[in-house]
C-alpha cells in the first residue's frame, strides 16, 4: 500500500445546520449545529483512510478556530502534519432548507499568505512526503498563494518520484490546462469547469473526454478526469479513453461528494490497481457521499455497496 498525503493550505471548520426555510430579511431558526474538519484535502484523506489507505493531511491551521479543527482531526483518528497558517483558519456553513431540500452554502476566503509562507509550505511538503508516495493538492488555496503554486510543488516533488493528484478550480486551474513543466500525474475537474475551459458545450460523455484527451496532448497532466454529476465521469490517459456511471441514488447533499471522488481514486492507485478501476471506486465514494446528510462523508461499506453500480468501461473515439 502506497503512502497518501493530502494537502489543504485552506482549511475550513465546516458548519452545518437545517432551518425551516431560507427567506431575506428574517431571523432564521436553525437546528443544532454540526462542527466537521472541512477542506479538500483533509475530506480526501478522511476517505482514502476510511476505505483502509495510509493517509496523512498535511493541513495549515492558525487561531482558536484552527485548534478546534486540530482536534476534530485527532477524535478522528487521522494523522496529520501541521503548519502553521499566517492567519486565523476560515470557518464555512452550509444550510439546508427543509421546505425545498435545497442546500445553501457559505464559503469564506481565509487568510492572506505571503512568498515567505509559500515557501516554507513547498518545504515542509517536501520533507514530509515519502519516496513513491502519492501525493493530492485538493480545494482553494488561500489568498496570496499563486496560481503556480501546483507547478512548483511537481518541481519540489520530482526527486522523491511522488505522483500528484491536483482537483482545483479557478485561475490555478485554468494556468493547468495550459500545459505545465512539471505536470501532475492527474488533473481533475468538473463538468462546467471543463465546459468553461473549453469554451463550448460539453454534452457528451464523448465530448468531455475528447477535451479531457485534449489537455494530455496539451501537457497539462498524464490523465485527466472529468465528473459530470449524476452522468458519472470520464478520463484521457495512457490507456485511452474511459468512463464511469454514477449509481443511481437520492441525493441529500453533494457536500464532499467530489473529495470523497478523489479520496477513493487515490486509495485505488495506493493499492494498486489500474487507473479505470481507480476511477470506478471513485464514482462509488461520490454517489454514496451524495446520499449522506449535511457534511458527513462515505463509509467503506456504502462505497462497497455502491461499486458494482460503477463499472468502468472504454469509449471509444469518434472515427476520423
Amino acid at each position: 500500500m502506497t503512502d497518501i498525503l493530502t494537502i489543504t493550505l485552506n482549511p475550513a471548520l465546516d458548519l452545518s445546520t437545517t432551518t425551516d426555510r431560507v427567506v431575506p430579511g428574517l431571523k432564521l431558526r436553525c437546528d443544532p449545529v454540526a462542527a466537521d474538519p472541512g477542506g479538500g484535502g483533509i475530506n480526501v484523506a478522511r476517505v482514502a483512510a476510511e476505505l483502509g489507505g495510509s493517509a496523512r493531511a498535511f493541513v495549515a491551521l492558525g487561531g482558536p478556530t484552527g485548534e478546534r479543527l486540530a482536534a476534530a482531526l485527532e477524535d478522528l483518528g487521522l494523522p496529520m502534519v501541521r503548519m502553521q497558517s499566517p492567519g486565523e483558519t476560515r470557518e464555512s456553513l452550509a444550510v439546508h432548507d427543509r421546505a425545498t431540500g435545497g442546500q445553501f452554502r457559505f464559503v469564506m476566503p481565509g487568510p492572506d499568505w505571503m512568498p515567505n509562507d509559500v515557501d516554507e509550505a513547498l518545504r515542509a511538503i517536501a520533507c514530509a512526503v515519502p519516496p513513491g508516495g502519492i501525493v493530492v493538492l485538493s480545494g482553494s488555496q488561500p489568498p496570496g498563494v499563486p496560481v503556480e503554486f501546483p507547478t512548483r510543488l511537481c518541481a519540489a516533488l520530482a526527486e522523491r518520484g511522488a505522483r500528484i493528484i491536483v482537483d482545483t478550480s479557478g485561475p490555478v486551474l485554468a494556468r493547468l490546462a495550459q500545459g505545465t513543466d512539471p505536470a501532475p500525474a492527474v488533473l481533475r475537474m468538473d463538468s462546467a469547469e471543463a465546459e468553461e475551459l473549453a469554451g463550448r458545450d460539453l454534452v457528451s460523455r464523448a465530448d468531455s473526454a475528447g477535451f479531457a484527451a485534449e489537455l494530455v496532448a496539451r501537457g497539462a497532466a498524464e490523465r485527466v478526469v472529468v465528473a459530470r454529476g449524476p452522468d458519472g465521469s470520464v478520463m484521457a490517459g495512457p490507456d485511452g479513453l474511459w468512463q464511469v456511471d454514477a449509481a443511481n441514488v437520492t441525493v441529500l447533499s453533494a457536500v464532499g461528494a467530489g473529495d470523497s471522488f478523489v479520496g477513493a481514486f487515490a486509495f485505488g492507485l495506493a493499492e494498486g490497481r489500474p487507473a479505470p478501476e481507480a476511477l470506478a471506486l471513485g464514482a462509488a465514494a461520490a454517489s454514496a457521499t451524495c446520499t449522506t446528510p449535511g457534511t458527513q462523508l462515505c463509509t467503506r461499506d456504502m462505497v462497497l455497496d455502491m461499486l458494482p453500480g460503477c463499472g468502468a468501461s472504454r469509449i471509444t473515439p469518434p472515427s476520423g
